[in-house]
């Protein structure tokens, strides 16, 4: 990151006030801690240059000498702390205790009343035909990955990455089905990966891969990611750092928002991008592991389809609206996207980084449900059992408040801790019963719980089920420009919520994320040999491939082909192989 000025973010677990610090001060201050906790993230943004033409190659790759050491450009950079909070409420919310931080909040105006809640939203009662369509269609792992990245993306890419290689006197000449390839093998990079991109193409027995060999020439792959490009240079929001690659993030988001299931109930929080690549966590003397990265605010659905998505820039780039936070008005802004489908009662659920009583107010004036653990001092001074008195009683226990003027409850459960937690569409009733493990007579106990703290566990995990998906096997090749590894999660979450998409609309068995990825790379890679390669090499693949029985899928084609068994005309083919097949010549074609 070749900025004197770029803004970082230290999340850090023993609080210390980090305004006016230096990253190479906020480093050393970890190492010399011998306590807290044994890992520390920052959050960095790109570079006050985000927009300019020479940060186009400003990271060292995998095969750089840097390894994990920082430029002395970001060492020195200044290091601003990111919460949900302004940066004027900094100073109340860090470091004065939970009773002197509503002196800081304005006074007080909300009635609070001992009873349950009595929302008056509608029931969810709405269809999904779209999702109903695309079972019909019984798209391959393929085709759903192509609902994303589709045509008009492929095509965009390609267009701007030949013109800035035109700009820098390059004609490169690059076609989607060379873009595609490329794609393959970065897809391929997240569960086949050398310490090296270069050794795919070697000739020694313990690393060659002839299947990325006999796709590309290696010259020709680094050629095409070293001009990989996702805007016009020319035309670039000097005001947005991550104008780059934003025409590729509106593109995605509409397509993410286009194929979403239609659910009733959603999850919005924070997901990182590493930095670094393989080489993202830099380990200190006093065994703190640090990991840099882009902060992603994510809306995704119960089980992990990702929604909506926008890097974080800050608080001095993003400035929030409606009397909210940064956190708050993330959360409103994906709402504004979910409702571009329909002004129905969703449900969103998120954690105490987010939540406030004015949010609530907010989303419920939009039709909106939501839940959300919540700090103290954004409650409004509800007046809630001390959570000291409330340890002393058994666990299971419970206090709670609702506004009378806006139905919205904020109760305070004893469970293992005290948690707070706030909703506008849910209250208390009715109260159930949990297990809980006790560890000082070793045996389970059951525990009431409220009925909006039930929900909030089974509904809250949907970022959190993404990030576990795209961490299994993601892209690991990472390039010079500063948001090669942003690109790399792009297609990591593409190839999430297509997997997604294909557990929801398979009628037969279903594959794992690891067979789904397998399966598009090895297409996108067998296609451009299949088109490339001459002779012994195109004929190998063929063999190899056709008898594997992994991944093969019967598609339409719009011109008619012969057969490659029986040698009639049909519309029907195998798309790993690219071969016409009929559907009833299509197990002995790839058994005989």
């Amino acid at each position: 990151m070749a900025s004197t000025s770029s803004v970082l973010t230290a999340r850090r677990c023993a609080g210390s006030k980090l305004k006016s610090m230096k990253l190479l001060e906020v480093l050393n201050a970890l190492e010399e801690e011998e306590s807290g906790c044994s890992k520390e993230e920052i959050f960095i943004v790109p570079p006050d240059n985000a927009a300019g033409d020479f940060t186009d190659e400003d990271s060292g790759d995998e095969d750089g000498q840097r390894g994990a050491h920082l430029p002395g450009t970001v060492l020195h950079a200044s290091v601003v702390p990111e919460d949900s909070s302004t940066e004027e409420e900094e100073d109340d919310l860090q470091l004065q205790p939970a009773t002197k931080r509503w002196k800081a909040g304005v006074a007080p105006q909300r009635v609070w009343t001992k009873r349950d809640i009595r929302p008056d939203f509608s029931n969810w009662t709405a269809s999904d035909p779209h999702m109903e369509d695309l079972k019909s269609q019984e798209l391959s792992p393929v085709g759903l990955f192509e609902l994303f990245f589709d045509e008009g993306t492929i095509t965009f890419i390609v267009n701007e990455t030949n013109r800035y290689a035109w700009q820098k006197n390059v004609n490169l000449g690059l076609t989607a089905q060379e873009l595609k390839c490329v794609l393959g093998i970065l897809i391929l990079s997240g569960y086949i990966s050398y310490p090296r991109r270069r050794m795919f193409w070697e000739t020694s027995p313990d690393s060659h891969h002839h299947l990325v060999a006999d796709a590309i020439r290696r010259d020709r792959f680094e050629l095409i990611f070293s001009y990989l490009h996702f805007a016009d240079n020319s035309k670039l929001d000097e005001s947005d750092r991550f104008a780059k690659v934003r025409p590729l993030i509106v593109r995605l988001n509409r397509n993410f928002q286009k194929h979403a299931p239609l659910e009733e109930f959603y999850s919005f929080g924070e997901s990182m991008c590493e930095y670094f690549g393989h080489r993202g966590s830099k380990q200190l003397p006093v065994g703190k592991a640090l990991r840099l990265g882009y902060k992603i605010w994510c809306g995704t659905t119960s089980r992990g389809y990702l929604v909506w998505f926008e890097p974080s820039q800050g608080t001095l780039f993003t400035k929030p609206d409606r009397g909210l936070d940064l956190g708050g008005s993330m959360v409103v802004k994906f709402v504004d996207a979910l409702q571009e489908r329909g002004c129905l009662p969703y449900h969103i659920f998120f954690d105490k980084a987010f939540t406030s009583v004015k949010l609530m107010s907010v989303l419920r004036k939009k039709g909106v449900k939501a839940t959300g653990t919540v700090c103290e001092y954004r409650t409004e001074r509800c007046p809630l059992k001390d959570p000291k008195e409330l340890k002393k009683m058994k666990r299971g226990s419970f206090d709670y408040k609702v506004d009378e003027r806006e139905e919205i409850i904020v109760c305070r459960w004893h469970d293992s801790s005290v948690v707070n937690i706030c909703s506008n569409a849910i209250g208390i009733e009715p109260v159930g019963l949990t297990s809980h493990h006790s560890g000082a007579a070793k045996t389970r106990t059951q525990v009431h719980q409220p009925s909006l703290v039930r929900l909030y566990q089974e509904k809250v995990g949907g970022v959190g089920r993404m990030d576990q998906n795209i961490a299994k096997y993601k892209v690991k090749i990472r390039g010079m420009k500063w948001y090669s590894s942003f690109i790399g999660y792009i297609i990591d979450a593409a190839l999430n919520n297509a997997w997604q998409l294909h557990r929801i609309c398979s009628h037969d068995a279903q594959v794992d994320l690891l067979a789904f990825r397998r399966y598009v790379a090895c297409v996108y890679l067998e296609s451009n040999a299949d088109t490339s390669s001459q002779g012994r090499r195109s004929r190998r693949l063929e063999t190899e491939s056709r008898f594997d029985m992994i991944g093969h899928w019967i598609v339409h084609q719009d011109k008619r082909t012969r057969c490659a068994l029986c040698h009639s005309q049909t519309n029907t083919r195998c798309e790993k192989c690219q071969k016409g097949v009929h559907a009833k010549c299509f197990r002995e074609y790839h058994i005989r």
